[in-house]
């Protein structure tokens, strides 16, 4: 995919209601306007790279970009579990995020047990990566170092690299 690393910015929506709820893995999602920003060759499926909201500190994270086809979704998504534990949920906040790499395609699972694993399994592939030297300059991007304002809360979505 050669619009790797990619870059966007958006603000967290309120996605399925799924992620926390039903998975145990909390997900911000951004708005179909960041969605459909997507270049065409980023493909449906899962990638991992690094993330942070507003202004705090940057984390992993893995994203899920597609249709999840165990829930059978009309509308496609762009759902990134980031790699940290917050305090509260963070709605209507700014989420940055660099996608540096690609893990697998989206598939359908038998089981939500086995959806769950899968994701487990994309987490921790996801860590390993990014201790990689050529993975760990992009959380130092000055994308990360531009500090999100009240300007960045409009309308303007930033995307690509």
């Amino acid at each position: 995919m050669r619009s790797l690393p990619y870059f966007c910015r958006g603000e967290v929506v309120h996605g399925f209601g799924r992620g926390s709820k039903e998975l145990g893995i909390p997900t911000a999602n951004f708005p179909e306007s960041v969605v459909d920003s997507l270049p065409a060759d980023i493909n449906t499926g899962i990638y991992y790279g690094w993330a942070r909201v507003d202004n705090g500190d940057i984390h992993k994270m893995v994203m899920s970009i597609g249709w999840n086809p165990y829930y059978k979704n009309t509308k496609k998504s762009m759902e990134t579990h980031v790699i940290h534990t917050f305090k509260e949920d963070f709605y209507g906040q700014i989420l940055s995020v660099a996608m540096v790499g690609y893990i697998r395609p989206e598939r359908g699972f038998k089981s939500l047990d086995e959806l769950i694993a899968a994701i487990h399994s994309d987490i921790e592939e996801a860590k390993r990566k990014l201790d990689l030297p050529e993975h760990l300059k992009l959380k130092e991007d000055n994308f990360f170092k531009t500090p999100v304002s009240t300007t960045t809360r409009s309308d303007k979505i930033m995307n690509g690299h």
